[in-house]
């Protein structure tokens, strides 16, 4: 069983605890390239995933930091989320992480295929 303490020993673990979850990376890469994205739009980008996991990574990322919610007084009201300066920061380690990700395509599509089990994402 993880606790904060096992995870605090591990620096490469408490990083990813950041970025865990099935919908996080793809949330920040949207808010990274489109810099400010309203709720409905990320939605309709994520195309499988529901409104309730949604609101919980959006929710998730804001609490810790990585996401900005900013709520326009208009009617009806509009909510924009954007990146942090420390959301901003964890981007080159998702580009390099893409780029072991072609580097090794060959061999990771091999490993997916043969032992992809969705309750590992």
């Amino acid at each position: 069983k993880h606790t904060m303490k096992k995870i605090a020993e591990c620096p490469a673990e408490r990083a990813t605890y950041f970025i865990g979850g099935k919908w996080k990376i793809r949330i920040l890469f949207n808010l990274f390239y489109k810099k400010k994205v309203r709720f409905g739009e990320l939605k309709k980008t994520l195309v499988k995933i529901t409104q309730q996991m949604l609101s919980k990574q959006l929710k998730e990322l804001e609490q810790d930091g990585l996401i900005n919610r900013e709520v326009k007084q208009v009617m009806p009201p509009k909510v924009e989320y954007s990146l942090t300066l420390f959301g901003t920061s964890l981007i080159p380690i998702l580009k390099s992480l893409s780029s072991w990700n072609s580097q090794n395509s060959r061999t990771i599509n091999l490993k997916l295929n043969k032992n992809f089990d969705e309750k590992r994402i």
